[in-house]
């Protein structure tokens, strides 16, 4: 009878490290979840929504050595991403997605522009863009070094993001904000 009970336990400790081992793989590899702390991504995100984020989508980091595993997609403009805060690693950020590597952003009367162009995806021409911070004054224009990006909140008025510090390193990426799952009334794709 004992050895019965040891091995019933043997199961329930194999089962519990093969549940903990697939858990850990798939968080650091596939997908994560991630809670939203403040109101900068409002009116796409609010304070309190959980949403997933495919880690695999861009290339996930192999944990404590410096790879990535190949992306399945290259960056958008208009992706919502979430990343290490450059200027805290210990912070991860999450903004939408505004200008990649070699492109030239100017944020002028509200409005985004790429390389002189004006943004006219709705997703972008619906918000007023506020001129703050360092890199978000009237009329300067700004060239995204190489490998890195330059992100803004949905929401202007109230968000620490690129204007004031700067570029995102493609090395701080930790992949694309895909869903909100919780809470159940605000269930849907992040767009």
């Amino acid at each position: 009878m004992s050895i019965r009970k040891k091995s019933v336990v043997r199961d329930w400790v194999e089962s519990i490290i093969v549940a903990f081992i697939l858990a850990m793989v798939i968080r650091t590899f596939i997908v994560q979840a991630f809670k939203i702390p403040t109101g900068s991504m409002r009116p796409t995100l609010l304070e309190g929504d959980i949403i997933l984020v495919n880690k695999f989508i861009y290339g996930a980091k192999v944990p404590f050595i410096d790879l990535r595993l190949p992306a399945a997609q290259q960056f958008k403009r208009g992706d919502v991403i979430v990343f290490i805060y450059p200027d805290d690693p210990k912070k991860d950020f999450i903004k939408r997605l505004v200008a990649l590597p070699g492109e030239t952003v100017e944020i002028r009367s509200g409005t985004i522009y790429i390389n002189g162009q004006p943004l006219l995806d709705p997703i972008f021409n619906q918000r007023y863009y506020y001129n703050r911070g360092e890199f978000g004054t009237e009329d300067k224009k700004i060239i995204v070094p190489k490998d890195s990006f330059f992100v803004l909140g949905d929401n202007s008025a109230s968000s620490q993001d690129s204007r004031y510090w700067g570029f995102v390193p493609r090395s701080n990426v930790l992949g694309k904000a895909i869903l909100i799952y919780w809470p159940p009334q605000r269930i849907r794709i992040i767009k």
